[in-house]
């Protein structure tokens, strides 16, 4: 199961380590004691605990003089959140505020909900997947609301960005290049790269590559049907330039990733 969480010392000593670094999976960190700083992407946050640090796939970190790292890391890969697809952007979000210092209250609610997810795990219960998804929806939300709102006041400042957002989640589109979205949203494609670009860090292009990816998994996983109708219903005209996407951006072919998690 793409899932672990644990202390620290239980995850391991890249989960401290204090060399830049980057993984291929989302990471959680919710620090409950110590001191010390983190950096992602070259913002530097210091730890004052209670404080929860959330690092994306791609992004450059490392702690630095830490003294005494203690509470839960959780680390996971996107294939985890195929129930859950919405997590995606409340990862996103939460990335992008600074880190979430929860109140007394909202410390036992994260504190709570870890505690569950580490029993869940470590139990390993039929049906356990499906739980432990549950569970790391509601701590997302619950951490969300925490943050201070600063990176969702810049989306919001943006709402040309929350357009696109909404328009390549809504899928059925047969032309999803970056050129026919902004023509469909009136501005140029340039302008429509930089408005995105600023509001979630990532490109136009990179986030259509996301969805379509997410759109192929999620169908591969939970539906009979055949590859060339996964093509189709994730924008590709071609099952062979589909195929070549998919193992470029996931590693796999999708039989072999179908196979994997145990699709029809």
């Amino acid at each position: 199961m793409p899932f672990a969480v644990g202390s620290f010392d239980a995850i391991g000593p890249l989960s401290r380590a204090e060399f830049p670094h980057r993984h291929a999976f989302y990471e959680l960190a919710y620090v409950t004691a110590g001191s010390g700083a983190h950096v992602v992407d070259l913002a530097e946050y210091r730890v004052e605990p209670p404080v929860l640090f959330a690092v994306l796939p791609g992004q450059v970190h490392h702690w630095r003089e830490v003294r005494e790292l203690d509470g839960w890391v959780l680390l996971f890969n996107e294939d985890f959140l195929l129930r859950h697809p919405e997590d995606l952007g409340l990862l996103r979000a939460l990335a992008a505020e600074p880190p979430p210092r929860p109140d007394h209250r909202g410390d036992r609610e994260l504190r709570h909900l870890l505690g569950e997810l580490t029993a869940e795990q470590q139990a390993g219960l039929d049906g356990a997947p499906g739980v432990l998804q549950a569970l790391l929806h509601v701590l997302l939300v619950r951490a969300l609301r925490m943050a201070d709102g600063a990176g969702r006041a810049r989306a919001a400042a943006h709402p040309l960005a929350e357009r696109f957002g909404r328009m390549i989640a809504e899928g059925g589109r047969t032309d999803r290049s970056v050129l026919a979205l902004a023509r469909e949203l009136g501005v140029s494609a340039g302008y429509l790269h930089e408005v995105v670009k600023e509001a979630t860090g990532r490109t136009p292009a990179r986030l259509v590559r996301e969805q379509q990816t997410l759109e192929a998994k999620r169908l591969l996983a939970s539906t009979e049907l055949t590859i060339r109708q996964v093509a189709a219903a994730a924008g590709f005209s071609d099952p062979a330039y589909f195929c070549r996407f998919f193992r470029r951006e996931v590693g796999r072919t999708p039989g072999e990733f179908r196979e994997r998690s145990g699709g029809a």
